[in-house]
């Protein structure tokens, strides 16, 4: 199964992402091996997937959006990056609100 990394391409190249938020993705469980991909939707024609690698399920959970931490923000690969900035930009791309539950997946690549 595929999960896309459209937004975070170059965190999944250099290895620095080790936690996804996902809306949906509900019945994912602990051990699943997925391959990342660069993009998965909105491919024109002629384009194919860009596959980045393996990564393997290490847990998930379910919770708020913004109960977010600034460590976990880094493990988004954005260490720069507030949790209210990370909020906001996800919000923006997911068309959610902050309160939402997202699915929290940590990850490691094989």
């Amino acid at each position: 199964m595929n999960i896309s990394f459209s937004m975070t391409t170059q965190q999944i190249r250099d290895r620095t992402k080790t936690v996804t938020r996902r809306l949906g993705w509900r019945t994912l469980k602990s051990g699943t091996v997925l391959m990342a991909i660069e993009k998965g939707q909105g491919l024109k024609k002629g384009e194919h997937v860009v596959q980045l690698g393996k990564i393997q399920v290490k847990s998930v959970r379910f919770e708020i959006l913004a109960a977010i931490s600034p460590a976990d923000v880094a493990k988004e690969g954005f260490p720069g990056m507030t949790s209210l900035q990370f909020i906001i930009m996800f919000c923006e791309h997911n068309k959610c609100d902050s309160d939402d539950i997202v699915t929290r997946i940590e990850f490691e690549y094989l």
